[in-house]
C-alpha cells in the first residue's frame, strides 16, 4: 500500500494533477454556465444539474485524456470511456446529493447558495475523480505506452516490482 502512494507522489503525477484542476477549472466554467443558463430558462433543478454535469464531464474526458494524460494511440476503448463516464456517474450522484441536501435543508436555494453547493460538491470529487482517471480509466493507455502507476518501470523503481522483498 505505501508503495501505492509512493506513484502519487512524482513530479509527472503532479504536473497531472495541475492539469487536472486546470481542466477543472474549464468544466467548472462550463458546468455553472449551463446550470445558471438553465435556471433562467425555468429548468427544474435535477434536469439543470443533470445536463449541466453531462456536458461539463464530456469536456472533462476529452481535456483529460489529450492533455493531462497526454495519451497518444489512436481512439479510445469503449471499455475506457463507458469505465469514464461510470466514474463521473457517481461523482454526479454526489454532487446532485449534496445540492438536493442544501436544497431541502435550506428551503429553495438562491443562484448564489445553489453555486455554493456545487463547489462544496465538486471539492469532494476532485482527487477520488483524479485517482480513478489515473488508475482506472486511462490505465491501459498508460501501460500501452509505458507510463504510469502499474508498469514494470515504475514498480522497479520504488521497490515494489516482482523481485523485490517488499517494504
Amino acid at each position: 500500500m505505501r508503495s501505492y502512494f509512493k506513484t502519487l507522489l512524482t513530479w509527472e503525477v503532479a504536473g497531472q494533477f495541475a492539469k487536472l484542476a486546470m481542466i477543472g477549472v474549464l468544466n467548472t466554467a462550463v458546468y455553472f454556465s449551463l446550470i445558471n443558463v438553465l435556471r433562467t430558462l425555468g429548468i427544474e433543478l435535477l434536469a439543470r444539474t443533470t445536463l449541466a454535469f453531462a456536458t461539463a464531464t464530456l469536456v472533462s474526458y476529452l481535456f483529460n485524456r489529450k492533455w493531462t494524460f497526454q495519451i497518444k494511440e489512436g481512439w479510445a476503448s469503449t471499455r475506457e470511456t463507458a469505465t469514464f463516464f461510470l466514474i463521473n456517474s457517481v461523482a454526479w450522484v454526489m454532487t446532485a446529493a449534496v445540492v438536493l441536501f442544501a436544497d431541502e435543508r435550506w428551503g429553495p436555494l438562491t443562484r448564489l447558495e445553489e453555486n455554493t453547493a456545487n463547489v462544496v460538491a465538486a471539492g469532494f470529487v476532485l482527487f477520488p475523480k483524479f485517482v480513478s482517471y489515473r488508475d482506472v480509466v486511462f490505465r491501459s493507455a498508460l501501460r500501452k505506452e509505458g507510463r504510469g502507476p502499474f508498469t514494470s518501470s515504475a514498480t522497479e523503481q520504488d521497490g515494489s516490482g516482482p523481485d523485490s522483498e517488499g517494504v
